[in-house]
Order: C-alpha cells, then sequence, then structure tokens
C-alpha cells in the first residue's frame, strides 16, 4: 500500500486541487454481501473525511455506496468501452497492457536480465544488442568508467558496487519492459576476492537489494580479446568455474549460453520472449 500511494503522489504531484489519502483499510468484512459493505465502506467515510458531494467510480459498488453516502453518483466507463482495461488486467499481464501503465509505475513491472560470466565472453556485445533488438535499456559494466587498470583499493571496490546498483535503478526507470545488466553485484564480489584477497559485507548486501528475473552464463567458448583492462586470458577456465560456482551455491538458475553470436542471440531471445509472455 505506501508503495501505491507514493505512486499516486508522484502522479499528482502536479495537482494541488487533488489530494490523495491513504487509510489503514481495517474496516471492511469480505464476506459481507456487497451492499451491505458499502454500507460499512460510507460510514467510515463518514467519520473520516469532510462532507462528500459526488461519486465517481466504474464499479459495481458504485451505486450503492453513493446511496448509503446519499450522494450523485457519476458511473465512469463501467463497460470498459473507453479504456479497455482494468488494474486487475494489468496487474495479471502488465507487459500486455503497457501502454495503460503511468511511467512512475512501469520500473516496478519492468524485468531484470542479467549476462553473466568472466571476462571476454561477449556480455557488452549482448547487451547492447539486445536493448537495441527489444527497443529497451542496458545497463553496463560501470567499472569501467570508474577504474583505468586492476590495480584498485577496496574504497575503489565498494564505489563500484554501489554506482553499478544506481545505475540499474536510474534505466530502471525509462525501460521498455526489460533491462539488460552487463554485469551484478556477484561478479563484483568475485573479481574483489581475485584482485584484492576481500570481499567487503557491502557487496553482499547490495547483492540483496537486487534480484534478476533471468541470468544467461556466457561461455568461453569465444575468443579472448585483450582491450587494456583484461588479464586473465590465461585462466578462463578456471573463471569460468568460479563464476558458474558462485551462482550453484546461491541456487540462482541460468541459462547457459555457448555457440556463434547467431546462435547465441538466439538462445537468449527465446528466453526474453518467454519472460515477455
Amino acid at each position: 500500500a505506501p508503495l501505491r500511494f507514493s505512486w499516486v503522489c508522484e502522479i499528482f504531484k502536479g495537482r494541488p486541487s487533488i489530494k490523495p489519502f491513504m487509510v489503514k483499510d481495517d474496516f471492511d468484512n469480505e464476506y459481507l454481501p456487497l451492499i451491505h459493505r458499502t454500507r460499512i465502506w460510507s460510514e467510515f467515510i463518514f467519520r473520516t473525511y469532510p462532507t462528500i458531494d459526488v461519486l465517481f467510480s466504474s464499479e459495481d459498488y458504485g451505486e450503492p455506496f453513493a446511496k448509503y453516502l446519499g450522494v450523485e453518483h457519476h458511473a465512469f466507463d463501467p463497460d470498459r468501452k473507453k479504456v479497455s482495461v482494468s488494474a486487475t488486467l494489468i496487474r495479471k499481464k502488465p507487459f500486455q497492457y503497457w501502454e495503460y501503465i503511468p511511467a512512475v509505475v512501469r520500473p516496478y513491472f519492468v524485468k531484470l536480465v542479467c549476462f553473466y560470466g568472466p571476462e571476454s565472453t561477449g556480455k557488452s556485445t549482448m547487451a547492447v544488442r539486445m536493448s537495441e533488438r527489444y527497443e529497451s535499456e542496458f545497463v553496463p559494466e560501470v567499472a569501467r568508467e570508474l577504474i583505468t587498470s586492476n590495480d584498485f583499493s577496496v574504497d575503489d571496490i565498494i564505489k563500484i558496487g554501489h554506482a553499478q546498483l544506481e545505475r540499474v535503478e536510474q534505466k530502471k526507470a525509462t525501460a521498455n519492459k526489460i533491462l539488460f545488466c552487463d554485469t551484478d553485484a556477484i561478479t563484483t564480489q568475485i573479481y574483489s576476492n581475485h584482485y584484492l584477497k576481500v570481499v567487503p559485507e557491502v557487496l553482499h548486501e547490495l547483492e540483496r537489494r537486487v534480484k534478476y528475473d533471468r541470468y544467461f552464463l556466457m561461455d568461453i567458448d569465444v575468443p579472448w580479446v585483450e582491450d587494456g583492462l583484461r588479464d586473465l586470458g590465461n585462466n578462463r577456465e578456471s573463471m569460468m568455474a568460479v563464476f558458474k560456482d558462485a551462482l550453484d551455491k546461491r541456487g540462482i538458475a541460468y541459462v547457459f549460453v555457448t555457440g556463434s553470436h547467431n546462435e547465441r542471440e538466439e538462445i537468449i531471445s527465446r528466453e526474453i520472449d518467454k519472460l515477455l509472455k
């Protein structure tokens, strides 16, 4: 309820004549017939709010509710002809009714996809490609914006962890149903342990704050490419085992992505289409 109320406040923040209120719904009795429930509602309204002049609704309860309130009732599109959707339908199939969902609410429904695995396995390329294919956003590996070598400190790795999370939250606000992420907090932990021999507790906290709807574990069956920051070309098999083990220990399911670029794209797009359905 607080989350939904915050959406309402945000939507109408530029309309001072509209004043949203939130109350605790502890007065209703769902076991009673609707006619009796609306009487209970009206008694609560009389106790809680100033004089009511008119009631607008799109539901069957509108008429009896207005009758108990002693006010005029205006039914708005009860047959759903002007707006052919309901809140129930949106909750059940948000992507099917995406255009009806306010921008401030859409991030709640956005599915998070993580491209995961050792360096030089095509994660960045695929994040960009999928964002283009599905006309959405992607989150890059923010570490590359903050460091220029693998000589970094614990403070650096903590900043990277926070920056990655902030970018995810930022991009969720404008994502179109799916947000493609180049990395995650588990990856940051793995590299922290590899280079610094320590994993700050805050990185585990950051991991708990983001839940991905689908992990794609990228295979190392593609050429390793030097880029000035990568230096684990001789440790691909062992690093692959570390990445896979991290998911297995957490009980996180993943889709294994292997083969040519076209084969990989087909594997991934097939899974994304399932998410969208």
